[in-house]
């Protein structure tokens, strides 16, 4: 014979096979491969600032760039919202994982009833003598004092599973942090090595400055011997003021440079210390070498991609289980009493229970569907943006090589064209001097020297750019030691 727990126990087994079977078929998900495994510990395996600086001293040999970025990961704004980010979902986590586990807490009461005399609970207790010869008061008191405990047990993974989702979403987080701090560094980077080609400008304008007044007084000397006439010294001068007023337009694009980067490191407007004598030696840095590998390990909006990817795999199954039964055990246990002094009689005032609830949805189907369909074009969400970000870096570092390849052939013949111009400029003053050319070709002449040097630096400086943009696209190298 099956005594009637045992029977029903085998009643609640067959109510969840039969409640299971009932849900209904949603399409299938988007397959994809995932580590579901959680570690042990919710932090970060090693710290990315410190990992950061590590690449930056390795990548950028500049003391002075060097030192801005060490500043800008301590005391930019944006770096420290996004570790409240990372540190609001490390508490997501917390709270994911404290819903699967059993939950306990004490509980006091305390309270007074009147119940009429003509219901049944008042004639039951007008009837009943609690001690003999005394009889239960109409103004019933109640007191107790005990403990209560519920647990959802998480038969089909899902609660475990949206603990999963969450610290996936915390590893993006983690991973966006770091995707900032590249962008950041590299921001600080272009903009520093933009001050130092502006700094070389504007030494360019004052050295073509002098060379033109003193092309201007010459002019003038020959004009009072009548070899030129006054348009000859009007042009020189207007020449000369020319290049004067383009002193200030540099002159604001530093004071603007510099605060931009004053911005980014975090803190006020002030000079920015910067070594631009050594700008026309620079070199890119050789980084070509094994992109693909690079681009796969190193990038955190890869990462990101990855472990939204993840989270919203996860999020699929937790749709999914809510269409299943959900079994929950709770129970309490403590004292209770109707007087405050019985609650120290044992056993009489002891009191205790224990259930179990199989819930299963009926009405609200179509709100679960609705939700796991929404789960699921998430998931797909995730996999094109996977897919968009893989090929988006390796667009990125492809026309970062490209660039940097032809900024180097650009730069030589530049180089070339402002030695032939430096040298045209003795040339066209030896044929003015013996009256075989006249002052516009010498005039021209000094002005295509002018701007072919401005344009060899703004050429540097787009190498610098294309450098600094390479270090963004191979993620900032996050491996240390990765050269």
């Amino acid at each position: 014979m099956i005594d009637r727990t045992t029977e029903s126990w085998i009643l609640t087994a067959a109510l969840c096979l039969l409640c299971g079977g009932c849900v209904p078929y949603l399409g299938k998900t988007a397959a994809r491969p995932v580590d579901t495994s959680v570690p042990e510990s919710f932090g970060a395996s090693k710290d990315e600032t410190n990992s950061a600086r590590l690449a930056v001293s390795k990548f950028f040999r500049d003391p002075a760039l060097v030192k801005l970025v060490e500043q800008a990961l301590d005391n930019n704004q944006e770096l420290n919202i996004v570790q409240q980010e990372i540190a609001i979902a490390n508490s997501e986590i917390m709270a994911r994982q404290g819903e699967y586990l059993p939950r306990l807490g004490i509980r006091t009461e305390a309270g007074i009833e009147k119940v009429g005399e003509f219901t049944s609970q008042g004639a039951s207790d007008a009837a009943n003598e609690i001690k003999p010869g005394r009889r239960v008061p109409q103004k019933l008191q109640s007191y107790g004092l005990g403990f209560a405990a519920s647990w959802e047990v998480d038969i089909w993974n899902k609660l475990r599973n949206a603990t999963k989702a969450a610290f996936y979403r915390y590893l993006a987080t983690v991973e966006g942090k770091k995707f900032m701090i590249t962008r950041l560094v590299a921001e600080i980077a272009r903009s520093y090595f933009e001050l130092e080609a502006l700094d070389n400008q504007l030494d360019v304008l004052r050295r073509n400055i002098e060379i033109q007044t003193a092309a201007l007084d010459v002019v003038r000397v020959q004009k009072q011997a009548a070899r030129v006439t006054e348009l000859a010294v009007q042009r020189f001068e207007a020449e000369v003021l020319r290049s004067r007023s383009r002193v200030f337009d540099v002159q604001q694009e530093i004071v603007q440079t510099e605060n931009r980067i004053n911005y980014l490191v975090g803190r006020f407007p002030q000079r920015v210390e910067r070594n631009s004598q050594r700008f026309a030696s620079l070199r890119p840095s050789d980084v070509a070498t094994g992109v693909p590998t690079q681009l796969l390990e190193n990038r955190p909006d890869l990462k990101r991609a990855e472990m939204g990817l993840a989270a919203a795999k996860l999020d699929v199954s937790v749709a999914r289980a809510r269409f299943y039964p959900s079994l929950s055990i709770e129970g309490s246990a403590g004292l209770e009493a109707f007087e405050l002094n019985s609650l120290k009689a044992l056993p009489e005032s002891l009191f205790y229970n224990a259930f179990a609830n199989v819930t299963a949805p009926l009405l609200n189907r179509k709100a679960l569907t609705a939700s796991y369909r929404v789960a699921n074009s998430k998931q797909m969400q995730a996999v094109l943006t996977y897919e968009q970000t893989i090929r988006k870096a390796f667009a990125e570092a492809a026309n970062q090589i490209a660039m940097i390849a032809n900024l180097g052939g650009k730069y030589q013949l530049k180089q070339q064209q402002v030695d032939i111009l430096r040298r045209a400029i003795d040339v066209s003053s030896q044929l003015f001097s013996s009256a075989r050319a006249d002052y516009m070709e010498v005039l021209l002449t000094r002005r295509d020297v002018l701007e072919a040097e401005m344009e060899l630096i703004e050429t540097k400086k787009r190498q610098m750019s294309a450098m600094v943009n390479m270090y963004q696209a191979l993620g900032g190298g996050w491996r240390e030691g990765a050269e």
